[in-house]
């Protein structure tokens, strides 16, 4: 597809994961970069630009919902990329106002396609970071560092819609997150879809140890932030980098289950021993670390005797926060084809229990930070009411936390006085 390259206004939408976030932040760079306006919502939008996701069946619903939303807000030339629009691109050309259906491999070359560029882009002159308008405006910015996954995980989807894993050259890291500090980024975000892998296929012998070493050594930012990375990728030497008080107190280690027996079927390099030992050298290296989690309830076969193994573990990790999913078949996938399906009721009871197990920890790794004394990166731009500015912003360990100021200091980091909980985040005062 090709269409007038002059004063050209696009819409970015996304579901799901921050490597998603990432891509649409760098693609709305390549526009900016040739003189185009990035609009907040569809409405008006010359082009609009959906990323999907297909790693649950209720993400591919959402998808689908997204792009009849801005359909209905006026967009007539809609273009999909990302996972679910790869794996069903039949399904996502027939919906309303899709001009174009472009597969994950192929993604990052959507803004010369549609300015009809025989450019590359790394032909336009890089720009500063400029957050993204809209719903999906983020203080923090998301830099890709890998893509694809050679992992066999039976329930997922993503390294068939991804491709096999690939490492984004550390220059190209680097140059990313120096055009972040620019922007005023004062948090950069790695992501991929097996982050600890990076390096894997490359010659330089380098790992995702290597690769933070690189950045922290390079730049200024002052914090860096890690997205999921599997378990298995890390050793005593990764948590060495925390050291460096620039790196986020916060890890997401997916566990899937529990369950040694579920753990198999999924064909995850992990056994419950092993995450263990692996939560205990974090927590001994990183004081006041955040661990969260992915959990999955009703994976075929799944017995009520390993659904109590897989919830009395995660009781005995106790997580600072978590996401629970009812397994959902994806077409493709070596679970799709397994037997022994957990009865629909049955999965939604397993799912609530593991949700309670989860948000009780939660609970009380919140109280856990109350008297204590946290860094605080600012992200919403705040209400003014009589109370003056409320904040919300994110700690480095994770918690949402919320302050009053006498003026609005979004994108700004503080240090901040806890006081109390309040639900799922934190109340304090700035000091």
């Amino acid at each position: 597809m090709s269409t007038n390259p002059e004063s050209m206004k696009i819409f970015f939408d996304t579901i799901g994961c921050r490597l998603n976030q990432a891509e649409i932040e760098q693609m709305a760079g390549q526009f900016r970069a040739a003189g185009h306006q990035i609009l907040e919502s569809a409405v008006g939008a010359d082009i609009v630009v959906v990323n999907t996701c297909s790693v649950t069946a209720a993400a591919a619903s959402d998808s689908r919902q997204k792009v009849r939303q801005v359909s209905h807000a006026g967009a007539r030339k809609i273009i999909l990329t990302g996972c679910w629009a790869t794996l069903e691109s039949d399904q996502a050309s027939a919906l309303p106002g899709v001009v174009e259906v472009i597969s994950n491999l192929d993604k990052m070359s959507i803004p010369l396609r549609v300015m009809n560029s025989e450019m590359t882009q790394y032909d336009l002159e890089p720009i500063a970071r400029k957050p993204l308008p809209g719903a999906h405006q983020r203080t923090r910015a998301f830099i890709k560092a890998q893509d694809g996954c050679n992992n066999i995980c039976t329930f997922c989807v993503t390294r068939l819609a991804r491709g096999s894993g690939k490492s984004v050259p550390k220059e190209l890291v680097l140059n990313a997150i120096c055009l972040a500090e620019k922007g005023d980024a004062h948090e950069v975000v790695l992501t991929g879809v097996h982050l600890g892998s990076w390096g894997s296929e490359m010659n330089s012998h380098e790992t995702i140890t290597d690769l933070i070493d690189y950045l922290l050594d390079n730049t200024s930012v002052d914090r860096i932030r890690l997205s999921s990375i599997e378990p298995w990728d890390l050793d005593k030497r990764f948590f060495s980098l925390w050291q460096n008080p620039r790196m986020c107190r916060h890890l997401h280690l997916p566990l899937q289950s529990g369950s040694a027996s579920v753990l198999k079927r999924m064909v995850r390099h992990n056994t419950p021993e092993a995450f263990a030992e692996l939560v205990t050298i974090a927590r001994e290296s990183i004081p006041g670390v955040a661990l969260t989690t992915d959990i999955i309830v009703g994976f075929p076969g799944e017995t009520e005797e390993e659904f109590q193994e897989s919830l009395a573990f995660v009781e005995q990790m106790t997580f600072s926060g978590g996401h629970v999913f009812r397994y959902s078949p994806r077409e493709g996938t070596a679970a799709a084809r397994m037997t022994g399906r957990v009865h629909g009721d049955v999965v939604r009871e397993r799912a609530e229990e593991m949700r309670i197990a989860i948000g009780e920890s939660e609970s009380r790794y919140l109280n856990t930070m109350i008297g204590k004394q946290l860094q605080v990166l600012w992200e919403a731009s705040g209400v003014l009411g009589e109370k003056g500015w409320t904040l919300h912003g994110l700690s480095d360990n994770n918690i949402k936390v919320k302050a009053n100021a006498d003026h609005n200091r979004c994108n700004q980091i503080d240090t901040v006085q806890i006081e109390r909980a309040l639900g799922l985040s934190l109340v304090g005062t700035i000091k």
